[in-house]
Order: C-alpha cells, then sequence, then structure tokens
C-alpha cells in the first residue's frame, strides 16, 4: 500500500481487505471510525475511541456503537469478530509475502500478558504475571509477526484464557498458532523459507518437531540449560549430558561491534551505545519424540536433529550471555553472524509489540464480555496494521509531517519510529474530531459560547508558521 495525498480517505483503502466481512454500510462506518479512534486515542475503551472520532464523536451514543459492534450486537449480517479480522490480516500479509518474492521470511512469535490487576467481573480471568513477575488477574496472548527486508506483516494474534469454556492448554494454542500460520502461507503459495525466531518461552521440543515436520527453521533463545544432549569429544566418542556440559566446547566464530541498547559497566539503565560482541558456537545432537504432548494414534518414533548452540556476549555487560539453540549450521563467521543478526532482528521487532500494547493500551480493556474483549484487541492490531502500512521512507513528505507533528526532531542519521509516526497521525484525528464537535455545536446552538470564542481567537496562529 501506498499512503498518498490524493486518496479521499486512507483508511478506507487500508480497510478494503476487510470490506467482504461487512454486509452494511453503518457497520463499515463504524469499523473505519473506531480504527481512527484507537488510533487517535490509543485505547481500546469505547468511550475514548468514540471522542476521538469525528464521527462518532457527534453522536449520543458513539460509545455504544463502538461496544455493540464489538460484542457482535449489531453485526448480525457481519463476520466482525476477533477470529474474522484476524484471518483476513494474515490474508493480507501473505498475500505481501508471495508479492515480496523473499528468498526467506522470519516469524517472530511472541507470549506476553494482558493485565488486570484490578478487574474481578470481567469474564474467564486467569492468573498472569505482571512486569513485576506477580500474579495478577489477566488474560494470555500469543502474536505472530512476519519479517523480510522490506516489510512486517501480522499473521496471527490471539487472546485466551484458561478458564474459558472449551480451553486444552497453552502448549496446544501454541500448536494452533504454529499451524494456523503454516496453513495459511502453504494456501497462499509462499515459497520463502521460514525461520521462526522465538524467546525463550518457546524452549520446547514439541514447538520444534512441528516447526520440523513442516520443513521450517528454528532460532531459539535457551531457558533450560539442562536439556539433555550429546556431542562428539576429540577422541571421535559420542558423550552425553547437559546442555551446560556441552557448551564447553563453545569456539569464537566472530567478534563484532554494533549498537545495542545495554548497560555496560557500572551503568544503571540500560542505554544505546556501541558495544563489542563475542559470538561462539559448537555443534550438539537432539534425540526427541516425535508424538511428544500429541494425541495421535500415529506410532512414536525417536528421531535425531542435529543442532548448534549459540553463545552470543556482549562484552563489559553485566547481562547473562544468549545462548540459542538452532537447526542452521553455525560453523563459521558467516553463518555464527546470520544466527546472531535473526536474534538481534527479535529485539527490533518486539518493539513493534511493545507499540501495539503501549500505544492502544490494551491493558486498559473494560467490557464485560469476551468476545468484545478479543475483538477489541483484534481492532488494535488492525491499527497497528494500518502504521506497519502506512511505510517506514522518511522520503515520503507525508511521513516527515506526521514525524514533525509527532515531536521528532531531524537529525543525522536518526529516523522517526512508529511511536512518533503514531503520535502525529493522532493529532490530526483529534483535530478533525475537534473541528467536528465545534461545528455541530455552532449548528445547534448559532455560535459558540463567548469565551470559548474569545478563547479560539486569542489561540488562533499567525498566518505565517
Amino acid at each position: 500500500m501506498e499512503w498518498r495525498s490524493t486518496w479521499t480517505d486512507p483508511f478506507q483503502a487500508y480497510l478494503k481487505p476487510f470490506a467482504s466481512l461487512i454486509r452494511d454500510r453503518r457497520t463499515w462506518r463504524a469499523l473505519l471510525e473506531t480504527v481512527k479512534g484507537i488510533i487517535a486515542s490509543g485505547s481500546v475503551i469505547g468511550t475514548r475511541i468514540a471522542a476521538s472520532s469525528q464521527e462518532l464523536s457527534q453522536s449520543k451514543n458513539g460509545a455504544q456503537r463502538v461496544l455493540r459492534m464489538a460484542k457482535g450486537e449489531s453485526t448480525k449480517r457481519s463476520e466482525l469478530d476477533a477470529e474474522e479480522l484476524t484471518a483476513r490480516l494474515r490474508q493480507v500479509g501473505v498475500g505481501q509475502l508471495r508479492e515480496s518474492k523473499a528468498d526467506e521470511v522470519w516469524f517472530i512469535a511472541d507470549g506476553s500478558e494482558l493485565c488486570k490487576p484490578y478487574a474481578q467481573e470481567m469474564p474467564y480471568l486467569m492468573q498472569v504475571r505482571d512486569q513485576n513477575k506477580k500474579l495478577v488477574p489477566g488474560y494470555r496472548t500469543l502474536t505472530v509477526l512476519a519479517v523480510t527486508p522490506k516489510q512486517r506483516g501480522i499473521l496471527y494474534q490471539k487472546v485466551f484464557s484458561s478458564e474459558e469454556p472449551g480451553f486444552v492448554s497453552e502448549p496446544a494454542e501454541v500448536q494452533t498458532m504454529l499451524m494456523t500460520v503454516h496453513e495459511a502461507m502453504k494456501d497462499g503459495q509462499v515459497q520463502s523459507q521460514v525461520t521462526w525466531v522465538l524467546d525463550s518461552g518457546f524452549d520446547d521440543v514439541a514447538v520444534w518437531r512441528t516447526m520440523w515436520e513442516q520443513q521450517e527453521h528454528v532460532v531459539c533463545r535457551v531457558c533450560q540449560r539442562k536439556r539433555l544432549v550429546q556431542w562428539q569429544t576429540e577422541s571421535k566418542a559420542w558423550s552425553k549430558g547437559p546442555l551446560q556440559e556441552a557448551s564447553k566446547r563453545l569456539k569464537m566464530l566472530a567478534m563484532v561491534r554494533t549498537n545495542m541498547e545495554v548497560p555496560l559497566g557500572k551503568q544503571a539503565h540500560p542505554k544505546r551505545q556501541e558495544v563489542d560482541v563475542e559470538i561462539s558456537a559448537c555443534s550438539v545432537g537432539l534425540t526427541y519424540h516425535s508424538e511428544v504432548r500429541r494425541l495421535s494414534q500415529e506410532p512414536d518414533q525417536i528421531l535425531p536433529k542435529d543442532l548448534w548452540l549459540v553463545q552470543v556476549r556482549i562484552l563489559n555487560c553485566p547481562w547473562e550471555p544468549w545462548w540459542l539453540i538452532t537447526d542452521w549450521p553455525a560453523e563459521t563467521e558467516a553463518e555464527a553472524m546470520r544466527i546472531f543478526c535473526m536474534y538481534r532482528q527479535r529485539w527490533g521487532v518486539e518493539e513493534s509489540f511493545k507499540f501495539t500494547k503501549t500505544c492502544f493500551a490494551w491493558d486498559e480493556v473494560q467490557v464485560l464480555d469476551w468476545q468484545a474483549i478479543k475483538t477489541l484487541v483484534a481492532l488494535a492490531w488492525v491499527a497497528a496494521g494500518f502504521l506497519y502500512e502506512m511505510g517506514v521512507t522518511f522520503s515520503w513528505e507525508e511521513v516527515q509531517l506526521l514525524a514533525k507533528l509527532g515531536g521528532f526532531v531531524p537529525h543525522r542519521g536518526r529516523f522517526p519510529g512508529k511511536i512518533v509516526l503514531l503520535r502525529g497521525l493522532a493529532r490530526l484525528l483529534e483535530m478533525l474530531a475537534t473541528q467536528a464537535i465545534l461545528s455541530r455545536y455552532a449548528s445547534e446552538h448559532g455560535t459558540l459560547p463567548p469565551k470559548i470564542t474569545a478563547f479560539l481567537h486569542a489561540l488562533s496562529p499567525p498566518n505565517e508558521l
């Protein structure tokens, strides 16, 4: 998609793939204005969404229109729930991957919490850990972003709870995520080589097994350092023991200087700075059961897999070195660097998860309807997709203006991020909503209140900005 000023409404162009889900004009307008309101308000609360929408702000029941749509009460002729919205996001993302014809694509999976520490009446609350690792009420989420050198696409998102009817287990939810994304790529005839880049929450043989069955690759942060593996000794004999014992064979392959947000020396807080990174690797072998944690009638097999343990150590940094398990070879400097770059990319993509969760305030969702909760979070991802689609090319005059509105100060070698662009876009949308409310008041009462009129005249900008 290209955002150009000649468009009547870039939101309509972005939401066009969702149009076939909707059967009436009123629901289409509600969807359009809700996405605008989520971006402008930075919230999934109905009243805030409506107040920040040019159209919904003029309606006495604007917030109710948002909530009724999220609950499915006003969409009987439309298929507008979390599952359908996510499926359409996935269809768009897969189409973009097919058109890009990239040789490879990295899937960044994220499992995080939607914390509701003060909630008591919301449906199906479970126990999750907040940022301080304390147990609080809330829900769990799973998300997958596809990354190529030129684009990002949302392929999966789901809010779930262990307390909801029909829930099986979180590992089962992860398996559904893996198979859903794989089938979408297969149906979309995307030929790119897939690598899943995962954090330690996915350090699980059952997860890796499914990826290998799907002919996909893995780069995963290690959590279980006592996992049993095999390795060949210098005398060519095979030894078996925990991964931490195998790590004694790590061999340094590369040293690189790069910019990362970490603490060095006695620094109290991380900051972005130049660091020296040492990358080491060694080969290990893993045997696993083909039917591990699977209710299947198929005969169980014990299968071997050649893997590599890659250690990334940031010099003069108090943080523990990264341990990464991968089925990609890491025998040379170039191969070790490639694994480092893959996981380093995950750090950058985690900013996307942080951007969506922070800027659209998932944790603020307050409705007492389970479908509405899931739909509002899905709509937040639809809104995030608009920002991804908008592009990151600073040469576009539209992006430069949004950056200025968002408070970006030009600096050599530095470009605005998504949060800055979102802030600029939100200011534009708030301006439209403000104009709409003032215009309606003036039309109903003949004029604005005298003090408001004086206030606006006093704050009117000069002719030359």
